[in-house]
Parts: C-alpha cells; sequence; structure tokens
C-alpha cells in the first residue's frame, strides 16, 4: 500500500450529532473543513420557510436562533432502523420523505468534501454503529441498505462500511510506540459502541486487520438518551411532567416526551396535540406547569429549550453546577440543574453501558485486567460518570482521550486508503 500518494478515496462519518469527512494525503491531517475553518458539520438542517431553502450545520441553527420562520430537522441519523424512515414529513408545503432528507444532508459532506479535495470522488467508506438497531439483525440490514442507497444516489459507486470504533481505533494506532490491547468506547450522539483491538507501529498499513479485532459490540444508547433524560428529570417538571389530574393521575407524558426527544420535538406542534392539551387544562390540579407548556409551544420554543438541555450537558462535564434560563417562557423562571441529577438521571442508561463492555470482554474471551488501553472517542464520552464507571471495570489500563469529534472520520479515511488505493 502507497500511503506516498492521496488516497482515491473518501470516509465518511455521518454522525447523530456531528458529522466529518476525511481524505488521506501524506503529511496532512485527514480531516477535511466542512464550514469556513471547522472540521465538523453538526448534523442538521434547517428549511428556511422566508427564503425557501435548505441550510446545513452551523448556518441552519443560527437561522434558527436568530428567529427565521422554518423547520428544523437535527439528530438525522436517528432515522435509520426507525419506521420513520418508510414515511415522510411536510416541509415548505411540500411532502418530503425522510430517505430524501438523509440524502440531502449526506449530499452536503459529498460536495463539501470535494470542493475541498478540489476532485470528485466515486469511493467511500462510511462508518457504521456496531448496531443501529439493538437485538434487530433484519432493521440493522435495513438501516445499512438504506445508506448505500443513499450513497449511490449521490453518485458513489463503490460503497462499503467499517464499524466506528474500529477507525477510531486506526486513528488512535498512528501515534503508538508499542502493541496495546485497546477497547474502543465511542460515545455518539445515538450509540455507544465498543471494540476490542490488537494494535501495533508495525501494523499500521497492513490491509487486512481482521484478525485484530477481538470483538465489536454496542447498545442503542447516545448523547441524545443523555440530553432526554436531563431534561425530563430537570427541566419537564417545571412544564407539567408528573402533575396530577384530578383523578390522582398523572398527566400523559407523550408531551413531555416528544419535547425530549429531538426527532419528535414538531409532533407537539400539531393542532391535535395542542387540542388534546388544552382539553386536559381543566383536569389538572395545578395549572402552573401545563400553562409554561402551552407558552413554550405557542412560541415553536422546543428545539430551543433542547439546545439549552445540551449546552447544561456539556457544561455539566466541567462544573457541578448549571442554571437555564427560561425568561422567554416565563420571567424570572430558571431550571436549576446539577451534576449529581444528571448521574441520577442517566444511571440506567450507564448500567446498560457497563453491561455492554461486560459482555465485550466476554464474547472476545479476555479478562477486564488484561487490558492495557481504555480510548474515549465521540461527542458524549466527555461525561465524567460515564469515563469512571467504565474504567473502573479496567484495573490495569490507562484511560487515553482520542479526538472526540474527528477520531473516527481520520480512522475512516485511512480505511478507505487501504481500501481503494
Amino acid at each position: 500500500m502507497n500511503f506516498e500518494l492521496p488516497a482515491n478515496a473518501l470516509g465518511i462519518d455521518f454522525g447523530t450529532s456531528n458529522s466529518t469527512v476525511g481524505w488521506w494525503r501524506p503529511g496532512v491531517e485527514p480531516l477535511i473543513a466542512l464550514e469556513d475553518d471547522k472540521l465538523t458539520l453538526p448534523s442538521v438542517v434547517f428549511f428556511n420557510s422566508e427564503e425557501r431553502r435548505p441550510v446545513y450545520g452551523r448556518l441552519a441553527l443560527h437561522e434558527y436562533l436568530d428567529g427565521y420562520e422554518g423547520r428544523l430537522m437535527r439528530s438525522l441519523k436517528s432515522l435509520l432502523g426507525s419506521s420513520l424512515l418508510k414515511s415522510e414529513t411536510t416541509v415548505l408545503g411540500s411532502a418530503l420523505p425522510f430517505k430524501e432528507l438523509l440524502r440531502l444532508f449526506i449530499g452536503q459532506l459529498k460536495q463539501r468534501g470535494e470542493a475541498a479535495a478540489g476532485r470528485e470522488f466515486e469511493q467511500v467508506v462510511l462508518g457504521r454503529p456496531v448496531f443501529f438497531v439493538d437485538d434487530d439483525p433484519e432493521a440493522d440490514r435495513v438501516a445499512q441498505d438504506t445508506l448505500v442507497e443513499v450513497a449511490k444516489k449521490l453518485g458513489f459507486k463503490d460503497v462499503s462500511f467499517q464499524f466506528e470504533p474500529i477507525a477510531a481505533a486506526f486513528d488512535y494506532e498512528r501515534g503508538i510506540q508499542r502493541e496495546e490491547l485497546v477497547l474502543i468506547v465511542d460515545i455518539g450522539g445515538g450509540t455507544s459502541d465498543f471494540s476490542l483491538v490488537r494494535l501495533a507501529p508495525e501494523r499500521r498499513e497492513v490491509a487486512e486487520r481482521q484478525s485484530d479485532i477481538l470483538a465489536t459490540g454496542g447498545v442503542h444508547i447516545g448523547g441524545t438518551d443523555f440530553d432526554k433524560q436531563l431534561s425530563l428529570q430537570g427541566v419537564m417538571p417545571l412544564f407539567g411532567y408528573g402533575s396530577r389530574m384530578k383523578s390522582d393521575a398523572f398527566m400523559p407524558t407523550s408531551y413531555h416526551l416528544n419535547l425530549a426527544t429531538w426527532h419528535t420535538i414538531n409532533a407537539v406542534y400539531a393542532q391535535k396535540s395542542q387540542l388534546a392539551l388544552k382539553n386536559m387544562r381543566y383536569d389538572i390540579v395545578d395549572g402552573t406547569g401545563i400553562d409554561r407548556l402551552f407558552s413554550l409551544i405557542e412560541q415553536r420554543a422546543g428545539h430551543w429549550l433542547a439546545m439549552q438541555v445540551e449546552d447544561s450537558k456539556i457544561a455539566l462535564t466541567e462544573s457541578e453546577q448549571h442554571a437555564i434560563d427560561l425568561a422567554r417562557v416565563e420571567p424570572g423562571l430558571v431550571a436549576e440543574l446539577s451534576r449529581g441529577l444528571f448521574e441520577v438521571a442517566i444511571d440506567s442508561q450507564l448500567t446498560r453501558i457497563r453491561a455492554g463492555v461486560t459482555q465485550l470482554l466476554a464474547d472476545a474471551g479476555i479478562g477486564a485486567e488484561q487490558v492495557d488501553t481504555l480510548f474515549f472517542t465521540g461527542g458524549s464520552s466527555g461525561v465524567p460518570a460515564l469515563r469512571q464507571s467504565v474504567a473502573a471495570m479496567l484495573p490495569n489500563a490507562r484511560a487515553v482521550e482520542g479526538n472526540l469529534f474527528g477520531s473516527i472520520g481520520s480512522g475512516l479515511a485511512i480505511e478507505a486508503k487501504k481500501r481503494y488505493g
């Protein structure tokens, strides 16, 4: 394999929250700038109804937050493996199949990568989670087949895949000095993926590495799930979550669950949903929370609130306390959040992640004490409680942090060079 020439293929990491594109060139870091000088493109589309055009990434978020009328769509990767993939939504007054939404965004990744490279590409290695869907091989196959279909419609003639944690492993391998048994923990926006891999300096340019991959595994839990739990436990109670009806039953939770989940926020704005809420108002014992909910819906501020929750999750990785100013909903209203509350909120998710790691080690027939290195990547792997809980399982492993948003894209670029020259 001649690594002295630029690669013929791209590596694309289509992520739940952020995406990257990698192109191998000698002596140059593989990631391509996708938005100004930024190496990541947030996986966001905003359909600006005033100017009747789609915009992407940070610009999409800025236009939405600046108050333009339109439809914001995020966590696009979550569509893969879901029933929504066969349906459509209304955008700019027309029906838009969700598959077309994926084509629009992944098309942006291809176009921006080609513009930066000054050439077109017909071959690509796409990253994928170990499981798009837990315990459903057929849905998993459909998810991958959908990506192949989308990529070929965009002009890629050769489309192949690499597990995202394996790609991250190959990126890490570029800098090691000796052989290591490495557990890759990749916590992205939608999935947690694990791989146990033997890495070594002398193996970097070897094309066939299957014997070095001891086991792969994963669970369908990621940063958006952490956001959801933080929202439900720390914010939604201010909007009526957990309120009592006059019958002594709890208020239905579907409205709050939709608001706490990126790709279902728009469901709360539907006329049928709002009418049901208004009819319910008279059966609530204390209407304070549901009245705030009406205000939030009236302003169509669900995505704004979800962004505040996501920012809070990030802030709580560095600080013990964080407050969300909710004055736009009600003067003086504040959601006081703490790291302790967040950790309690995601405890069941962390339990499932630890179980996934335990299963991975069992599948590999490797004792926890044999692992040399614990390599964290993915934007949600910075959560302190997550790192501590996984690290406690591996008594002899040193913890290493990769490029949280770039390791996978870089590794896919390396893999693309190996496969396609």
